[in-house]
């Protein structure tokens, strides 16, 4: 059986692009095959043209869990030419704040724990799915042996923030969203997305389609473990 690498993708803001094209810069809801796998190839210290050690990563088996879903926010940029000083297009971007995600990749267990240990001390910074996005603590969540991507994210402890868990203690979810690439015999109700990676090579990206299933599991029990410190703590909740 293989063994499933998770872990906890959570900041102020997030970006998670699939179709984004000049001007108009898009998030999905969740994490993207490409943006994650984009994260351990620069946390392995996988160079943006070495396709050949990029495919086994691309390889591995994808899924997330929505665990605080955010709030989608607008950002317009502006931008001027390096060489000649001449004004660039506005360009419209968007992202997810204050959101936080149990994303998990499954495959084989030598490669998962060099990629365990690559999250832990990266050669790259990391970030969520923009430069202009760092995690707000570390990414590190669970390496599981003889495991499924199902079953770790049903069963991995919810991950929302501490200040959200109080905002909604009263009226908790019953359960969290998750999204998948799909089993063999699952693709015939499987959407799909194009964000399985194929290059990142700076002349050309190149991104195939991919099959996804979305579900939903039962709310599992909160972390004990969670960060110990979120600056959002700080903030005094809207209906006090």
């Amino acid at each position: 059986m293989s063994s499933v690498l998770a872990l906890r993708l959570a900041g102020p803001l997030q970006s998670w692009g699939a179709s984004s094209r000049f001007t108009r810069r898009t998030t999905e809801s969740a994490p993207t095959k490409s943006g994650v796998i984009g994260l351990l190839a620069a946390a392995a210290g996988i160079e943006r043209g070495d396709d050949m050690t990029l495919s086994p990563l691309a390889g591995l088996r994808f899924g997330v869990r929505i665990d605080q879903p955010g709030t989608r926010i607008r950002d317009f940029h502006t931008a001027h030419h390096a060489v000649t000083g001449k004004s660039m297009p506005l360009t419209e971007r968007f992202y997810l704040a204050d959101a936080v995600f149990v994303a998990a990749v499954e495959g084989e267990h030598t490669l998962l724990t060099a990629l365990h240990t690559a999250v832990r001390a990266p050669v790259y910074p990391p970030f969520l799915g923009r430069r202009s996005c760092p995690p707000a603590h570390p990414l590190e969540l669970a390496l599981t042996e003889n495991a499924r991507l199902e079953d770790v994210l049903q069963e991995l402890p919810w991950q929302a923030s501490a200040w959200y868990r109080r905002q909604h203690s009263r009226r908790r979810p019953e359960t969290l969203t998750v999204l998948r690439e799909a089993t063999a015999d699952e693709h015939d109700a499987a959407d799909t997305l194009r964000d399985q990676p194929l290059s990142f090579a700076a002349a050309h990206r190149r991104h195939a389609l991919r099959t996804v299933v979305t579900t939903t599991v039962p709310l599992p029990g909160a972390s004990v473990g969670a960060p110990r410190h979120d600056p959002f703590d700080a903030l005094e909740d809207e209906s006090s």
